[in-house]
């Protein structure tokens, strides 16, 4: 049997899925790396219009968010940076804290490639069933490496082991200085590993104008789906921008 190329592949996914091709980490000290212009994090966006909690954003401009949990093997968050750069499109990250300690060049390597960083707490345990006190040394503690190796807290804040946070962890991100917290409309699931078909499928099934799409870093499934999601994007004129830039 010959060599299966790369466009074969995606041609095979997007069959698969039904469309056309045509039309948590080990925690350890780590040295903070400096902190360059281009790696500076602005701070989080206060949108005074809208509610504490966001899933989507404004459904009549041709824009998408498609944001990524920051955890896992390190390979497949710069595999999935470079496949998102190659086709002009940008993320936004919600990072563990933990990962952050033990890949803190990765803080630098997702703003460089124009893309946007946030918390995702420091251990990725269940927020909302936390006490007070637990729940704020989790987003504190992301927040204070994100600082560390960024220059501010980040520019989102999204709960962990939940798509929303309860009152209690919205009062506390909004102390830590999120105005927002940041859920979404799309899940693809894909850290089930149901296959790069499947993912690429639900995506591109439920998407659409102002979406905000969770992903996660550490899955091959995922880094398999994103050429075909992104081409499909493209094809139906959406473009994946920051969250930031969704909202503005």
């Amino acid at each position: 049997m010959g060599r299966v190329t790369a466009t074969e592949r995606r041609a095979v996914l997007l069959a698969t899925a039904g469309l056309a091709l045509a039309a948590g980490c080990a925690t350890r000290n780590a040295v903070a790396p400096p902190v360059h212009a281009s790696s500076r994090v602005p701070a989080p966006p206060a949108l005074p219009a809208l509610p504490a909690q966001l899933t989507h954003g404004p459904r009549d401009r041709p824009r998408v968010a498609l944001t990524f949990h920051g955890g896992g093997d390190p390979a497949t968050a710069r595999a999935l940076l470079s496949e998102a750069e190659k086709r002009g499109a940008r993320v936004t990250v919600l990072a563990v804290g933990t990962w952050l300690d033990a890949h803190p060049d990765l803080a630098r390597r997702i703003r460089d490639g124009g893309h946007e960083l946030g918390n995702h707490t420091l251990r990725h345990l269940d927020i909302n069933a936390m006490s007070e006190a637990e729940a704020r040394a989790e987003i504190a503690g992301c927040a204070e490496r994100l600082k560390r190796f960024t220059g501010s807290v980040g520019t989102w804040f999204r709960p962990s082991r939940t798509p929303t946070a309860s009152p209690l962890v919205t009062r506390l991100a909004q102390e830590a200085g999120y105005p927002h917290v940041l859920s979404y409309d799309v899940d693809s699931l894909d850290f089930t590993s149901p296959g790069a078909a499947a993912v690429a499928r639900k995506v591109l099934a439920e998407i659409r104008e102002g979406s905000v799409v969770s992903l996660h870093f550490g899955y091959d499934d995922t880094v398999a789906a994103l050429p075909v999601v992104l081409e499909e994007l493209d094809r139906r004129g959406l473009a994946a921008v920051t969250t930031t830039e969704l909202f503005s």
